[in-house]
């Protein structure tokens, strides 16, 4: 690990620390002491990473009937339910960030980086870029992101891509139902008619069930689902 972080710290120009330091504490917890192999040979065995992109899916019914499955459920998430997906693929940048109103694990099937900041961070529906932090995650390793915690989709550390495990609170990241999309869009109405400055803008971010997504103006992916283009600074990439 020590080699590959070294190597990703000379080749950016931005710090790039582990989970295992002191500093990864602001923003979440390394957890271990789980048998994560049914979940890890899953994802090496039946899930591919796409020639371009991402690919993220919510839920797997397979992974969700793991026996650590029950035991993150049980354990970590206090019995509340859950569910198990992933997110695959060869991204290398980082210009957009959301949060959920809860913790989302990720377990690295393979060494990946996460970019990482804080949603108090956000001023009126925007997120300076340079705020973030970056850590790399070994292979194995599975960690807890706070509620408070923004992040997106891992980074590669090699031509591979990344396989990641990604378990959050069930329904997460799924569409609005057509009662929901009224009620924010209603809420958007009212306050495009007042000082934005006054009022609780958060729900300009709203793009999914319990996903708030801010994005940079450049990266048209999101822009076109409907995220907000509040990032403010470089559209940045990092190296391997």
């Amino acid at each position: 690990m020590s080699d590959l972080l070294d190597r990703l710290n000379e080749v950016n120009d931005v710090e790039i620390k582990s989970v295992f330091d002191e500093s990864f504490n602001e923003f979440g917890v390394v957890h271990s002491g789980y048998d994560l192999s049914e979940l890890i040979t899953y994802m090496e065995n039946e899930t591919e990473i796409p020639a371009e992109g991402n690919v993220y899916v919510p839920s797997v019914e397979a992974m969700e009937l793991t026996h650590v499955a029950a035991t993150i459920k049980s354990v970590i998430y206090g019995g509340m339910p859950i569910q198990i997906g992933y997110c695959n693929g060869r991204n290398s940048t980082y210009n957009g960030f959301e949060y959920h109103k809860c913790s989302e694990l990720n377990i690295a099937v393979n060494d990946m980086m996460l970019v990482l900041g804080n949603r108090y961070d956000i001023k009126n529906c925007h997120y300076n870029n340079d705020d973030a932090k970056v850590f790399f995650v070994p292979k194995g390793t599975m960690i807890e992101m706070y509620d408070t915690t923004l992040h997106l989709s891992p980074l590669k550390v090699c031509d591979e891509g990344f396989r990641a495990v990604v378990v959050l609170a069930e329904g997460t990241n799924t569409p609005l139902a057509t009662k929901e999309k009224k009620q924010r869009d209603d809420i958007l109405t009212n306050l495009a008619n007042r000082n934005m400055e006054d009022q609780d803008t958060e729900v300009e971010l709203l793009l999914a069930r319990n996903k708030w997504v801010v994005a940079h103006p450049d990266r048209k992916p999101l822009i076109d689902q409907g995220a907000y283009p509040g990032i403010i600074g470089e559209n940045k990439e990092l190296f391997y």
